[in-house]
């Protein structure tokens, strides 16, 4: 269970239970989550804890009927919750609590009825209508009603049915029977309410002798057990899903009338099993139903035969009421087990799956009983044969075939195109997904592996090859389920090795993504000193006034003079300009699928312009089948690392541009060469932090983990690995880069950002003094177009050099003293200090808290 699926169980629990305030609903999530046990159910364990419920009940019939209830409609988790109310048994503490609770609650909702409940009263009758009279009106209106509403009930569920199936199959509209079949009765085979078929006249039995009552009897019974109304034995108007009944006329003698209630049940089984025969052919309740009324009709003409030989048996004279209870009693054992399976079957409106469920548990259950066994076992393995064809031709060769929505695989209509540009795009996870209540039980355990397998030869079919596995055989059911584990395994071992060989060998998985290691994560030295040395002037405008295309011209030049121009893949590289920033995106990301994820998408974005530096990166194109695994998803995370030491990266070229300047402004005698000396120690200190961390990144980080995925991916058995070991790898270094923890890259933005205001502030310290222009200027070592200078010259240019000198020198103490550059530069100094160790007393805390160890090597260096 999801810890989103916990959270939500124990607000409702305590709505519920109507607990406000208290310690809150995170503390108990927090134990839940810390004292998970898996619970194994056994038959054995769920029927101790059924009986100990009964026991404990006050009304144990009630409880044991809505158990079997839920048990025929193929509940989920029902013994898991049995067996938890069981334990709930023994707490009397709790026990106590809920009582308490359930008094308060039945008073509220007393009152609520009390406060909203309106007086009625009854109009008098004035009409003289016989009590006699009234109970036969009532019992024509009872048949005329109950038979137009339940077939009103069965025509609504199949054009829902109908409707249902034909938007799924929009091109395939799904097969109906003509109108005709179900507006005929005569035609489905059971009884005839409120229509008499005969017209002699009867007979009032009670005046026959004991010997004519037997015989008219038995020639009654002989009707009544293949749906037709005898004389004296006639079928009561059925009342929702309830079993048939049967009215028999009072006068008949005691004797024959015991005999003959022992038959009936026969008569109500064949019924019940007729209905459900006709029913259930319907195409709307799909191929399993029907392929199991197929079955059930097969037995049922036996069971004809047998009545027809009985008839032959009762016209010769031969057939007393004795005989037919003693040939009909094998019949009726039969007759039973069918009913119960229409009956739940029905009950639980179960199709597909579900329905192989129901008989595979009956099936089970009945071991013992040889006989019973035996035909739950016919007739499951008559209902399997459409789902196992559906089965094989998925496990196979990766086709779903599926038009009745019974199969366990169910196929969504999802581009996969998508998964390209979506972030949120689950192509892998929603183009097929688990349908719970099509598992028939006796797959529950290889459900997974059945997904998977058809999934991998799915993506490979995606691509255009034709794929069979070669070791495909027949589906059959057994009780024994070794059989289906073995078949299973061995179609899921061929589906992983043919769509990994295809990733790995044909469409060379691993050099894609050591491509995408080159530039995302700043493998390739030379190339970004040239890319960014290109690029330095054009990253420096607004974002809206870079020119892309100037950018993509810069990036194909920087590849071609590197030593990136070997990489094959090097023409999937782009250049991508964001609309965010860093620290925006990465919220963006972590608030996806949270409740701030609206507001975050709905903000205004911000006032400041971002520069082409804040902007920029990178992005890839992976074609399909690589996008299952280099996803929008997993191409954003290189993006976020990418754009992190990006940044990192540019600090240390400005602080390394902020030392060349340094350089040359030593060779002037400042008298304020103290707050000189400052500036230059703090320079050095920001660039020795940078530095620092960009190793750390690179090599302590990025690499390691780089290296445990190359090895994970040549040991992975399937594509599921291979997407886990991925993931697994981008996550490990986002977080271990502190790109994960809010409060970290807080601390470490404020560092950069205090890098960047020092630099700026330095080289507008630099520009003021205008060394550079006035040393070209002033140079003349070189000499001039007439040739090298004179020593005349020389003397000259040194005179004018130490004038120079001694007035930029000046010009700097007097700069320095009216812009208070000391002061400034003490406050960078205070400033970068505070947040160095701030940030260095975090690592510490989640280091020792969090057992995160790599983080303790940012404090060691």
């Amino acid at each position: 269970m999801s810890e989103f699926r916990i959270h939500h169980d124990v607000n409702e629990l305590l709505s519920l239970l109507r607990i406000h305030g208290g310690e809150g609903a995170e503390v108990y999530i927090d134990l839940l989550q810390k004292n998970r046990t898996p619970y194994v159910t056994t038959t054995v364990s769920a029927h101790s804890a059924k009986v100990k419920i009964a026991e404990f009940s006050r009304t144990p019939e009630d409880f044991l009927k809505k158990y079997d209830e839920l048990k025929s409609k193929n509940t989920r988790h029902l013994d898991s919750l049995v067996y938890l109310l069981s334990k709930l048994t023994e707490d009397k503490e709790t026990l106590q609590y809920l009582q308490q609770n359930a008094k308060e609650r039945a008073e509220l909702a007393a009152n609520a009825a009390t406060t909203g409940s309106t007086n009625f009263s009854m109009p008098t009758s004035t009409s003289k209508i016989s009590l006699q009279e009234l109970e036969e009106l009532r019992k024509q209106l009872g048949s005329v009603t109950a038979s137009s509403t339940v077939q009103q009930s069965l025509e609504l569920t199949r054009k829902i049915l109908r409707d249902k199936q034909n938007k799924k199959n929009s091109g395939q509209p799904i097969p109906v029977f003509p109108s005709w079949v179900y507006e005929r009765p005569a035609l489905i085979g059971d009884f005839l309410i409120g229509t008499s078929l005969s017209t002699d006249t009867t007979v009032p039995i009670g005046t026959l002798p004991l010997a004519s009552q037997e015989s008219m009897i038995v020639e009654d019974l002989l009707y009544v057990l293949i749906g037709v109304d005898g004389r004296y034995i006639t079928a009561q108007p059925l009342v929702g899903r309830q079993n048939r009944t049967f009215s028999v006329d009072p006068n008949l003698d005691l004797s024959i009338k015991e005999l003959v209630t022992r038959i009936l049940p026969v008569a109500a089984s064949y019924s019940a099993v007729t209905r459900f025969i006709e029913e259930k052919s319907s195409f709307e309740y799909g191929q399993v139903n029907h392929a199991l009324a197929a079955a059930m009709r097969t037995l049922i003409k036996e069971y004809m035969i047998l009545i027809t030989q009985l008839e032959h048996l009762q016209r010769q004279g031969l057939l007393s009421l004795q005989k037919l209870w003693f040939y009909i009693q094998p019949t009726m054992r039969t007759l039973e087990i069918l009913a119960s399976l229409a009956t739940s079957v029905d009950k639980g409106e179960c199709m597909g799956g579900s329905t192989l469920s129901l008989l595979h548990d009956k099936t089970f259950n009945y071991t013992g009983d040889s006989q019973a066994q035996e035909l739950c076992l016919y007739l499951t393995k008559a209902a399997s044969v459409p789902y196992f064809e559906i089965l094989e031709k998925w496990i196979y060769r990766g086709i779903i075939n599926d038009p009745y929505s019974e199969f366990m695989v169910e196929e969504h209509e999802l581009q996969k195109e998508k998964i390209q540009e979506d972030y949120n795009d689950k192509y892998w996870d929603q183009r097929y997904t688990v349908v719970q209540q099509q598992i028939p039980s006796f797959l529950q355990k290889m459900a997974d592996k059945i997904l998977s397998t058809g999934k991998y030869l799915n993506v490979v079919r995606e691509c255009g090859r034709d794929v069979t596995c070669p070791v495909a055989k027949e589906v059959i059911y057994t009780l024994k389920e070794r059989a289906y584990v073995e078949q299973i395994e061995k179609a899921y071992n061929y589906a992983s090795k043919v769509l990994l060989d295809f990733l790995m060998e044909e469409k060379e998985l691993v050099a894609h993504l050591r491509s995408i290691k080159h530039y995302f994560l700043m493998d390739q030295g030379d190339f970004f000193v040239h890319f960014m040395d290109l690029t330095e002037e054009e990253l420096k405008k607004p974002v809206d006034d870079i020119i892309t295309t100037r950018l993509e011209a810069l990036l194909e030049l920087a590849l071609r003079m590197s030593t990136a121009n070997t990489d094959p893949f090097k023409d999937d590289l782009k250049i991508d300009l964001m609309p965010h920033d860093l620290i925006t995106q990465l919220l963006r990301v972590l608030a996806i699928e949270t409740k701030q994820e609206k507001a975050i998408i709905s903000a205004d974005p911000t006032e400041l312009t971002l520069s082409g530096l804040e902007a920029f990166s990178f992005d890839y194109i992976v074609k399909w089948p690589l996008s299952l695994i280099i996803n929008r998803k997993a191409l954003t995370r290189y993006q976020m690392l990418f754009r992190h030491m990006f940044y990192c990266k540019h600090v240390e070229r400005q602080l390394c541009n902020v030392w060349i300047s340094n350089k040359t402004a030593k060779q002037f005698s400042l008298h304020s060469a103290k707050w000189f000396a400052g500036a230059f120690t703090l320079r050095q200190r920001m660039l020795n932090f940078v530095q620092n961390i960009q190793y750390y990144m690179m090599f302590e980080v990025m690499e390691p983990t780089w290296h445990i995925l190359e090895k994970n991916l040549k040991l992975a058995s399937n594509i599921d690995d291979v997407l886990s070991h991925h993931t697994s790898f981008l996550d490990n270094c986002l977080k271990d880069c502190m790109l994960t923890n809010p409060e970290l890259l807080k601390i470490f933005s404020k560092l950069m950002s205090v890098c960047v205001m020092f630099t700026n502030c330095m080289q507008r310290f630099t520009q003021s003094m205008k060394l550079d222009s006035e040393m070209d200027r002033l140079t003349l070592e070189h000499g001039t177009m007439l040739g090298p200078p004179t020593e005349e010259e020389r003397a000259e240019e040194a005179a004018k050099k130490k004038m120079t000198n001694k007035l930029l020198a000046e010009h700097a103490d007097h700069l320095h003293l009216t812009s208070g550059f000391e002061a400034t530069i003490n406050k960078f100094d205070s400033n970068f200090s505070t947040h160095l160790l701030d940030l260095l007393d975090k690592l510490s805390i989640y280091s020792t808290n969090d057992c995160e160890h790599s983080m303790l090597n940012i404090i060691y260096r």
